[in-house]
This record gives C-alpha cells, sequence and structure tokens, in this order.
C-alpha cells in the first residue's frame, strides 16, 4: 500500500508516535505551521490509516496480567483455509496478537494472562475449542528486556 507521505507527514508521525497526546497547536508550533494546516494533516493521515488509532499503554502488572506467552499453533489444514481459526484466536481477550506464520507452525499469538494456572485455563477452555488447531508449543517469557510498539520513521 503506497500512503504518499512527505517529510512533514513523517515528521508528524514521529511526533505522534512519542507523545500521542501532543496538541495540534504544540506540533504547529514544533513544525513552523498553522495549527489549522496541521490539523488537516493529521485528519489525512487517520483517512489513509497511517494513524490506525490512538491507545494508551498499561502496565500488564497493574491489571494481574504478570504472564506474558507465545504460542507457537499448527492447524490442520495447514496454509489453506485460515479464516475461521483467524477469527477463532482474534475474538479470545487474552490474545493480543495472531500472525501466520512461515515455517512448520502456521500462527504465532501473544498471550497475557494473571498467572500459568490461568493459561492452562485459557489454553483448555479457549484454545482447545478451535477444532482446527492440531498441536501447541508454548514459550512462557521469564523476563522482558524491551517491548515497543514504536517504529522506525524513514528520514526523507
Amino acid at each position: 500500500m503506497n500512503f504518499n507521505l512527505d517529510d512533514i507527514d513523517f515528521r508528524i508521525l514521529e511526533m505522534m508516535q512519542c507523545n500521542a497526546r501532543i496538541s495540534n497547536a504544540d506540533l504547529a508550533r514544533e513544525l513552523e505551521m498553522a495549527p489549522s494546516a496541521i490539523l488537516e494533516r493529521v485528519r489525512k493521515l487517520e483517512q489513509k490509516n497511517a494513524i490506525m488509532g490512538y491507545t494508551t499503554r498499561l502496565n500488564p502488572a497493574a491489571v494481574r496480567q504478570k504472564l506474558l506467552a507465545f504460542i507457537f499453533i499448527r492447524t490442520k489444514d495447514g496454509f489453506g483455509e485460515t479464516g475461521k481459526t483467524t477469527q477463532a484466536l482474534s475474538k479470545i481477550p487474552e490474545v493480543q496478537e495472531v500472525h501466520h506464520i512461515a515455517g512448520e507452525d502456521c500462527f504465532l499469538v501473544k498471550v497475557r494472562t494473571e498467572d500459568a494456572a490461568s493459561l492452562m485455563e485459557l489454553m483448555r477452555k479457549s484454545f482447545k475449542k478451535i477444532p482446527n488447531i492440531s498441536s501447541t508449543r508454548t514459550t512462557i517469557v521469564l523476563e522482558t528486556v524491551k517491548e515497543e510498539q514504536q517504529l522506525v520513521i524513514p528520514k526523507m
């Protein structure tokens, strides 16, 4: 997908990625532009889906989601019809990410739960009900050294 972004768009994205709560006035002051021009550019970035949304990052421990696990999933149909499987995985609230991957497995899923017991319950109650899953392999994270959502913004 071609977004046709210019240097100013990239600078807006970079500044908003660092601080999504930055005001239009602050953006305009930093970029030496009129606030109305910045507002129009931000709206266009939203319409183009270059800005996909605004969220608040929570500390997982604050909401009792201390266990992070990655689950490799194989399906019976391999690379065949995976739409129903991806939909079912995406509906599970504890699943944060679903990636269709190359290799022996079909999916890599990122999951957060309270503890090992709640992970086991999630596997038994939610994953086991998905008919195409033939096997899973779970990796539990002991420590997170870096976890970022920020992207590297190109310099023009």
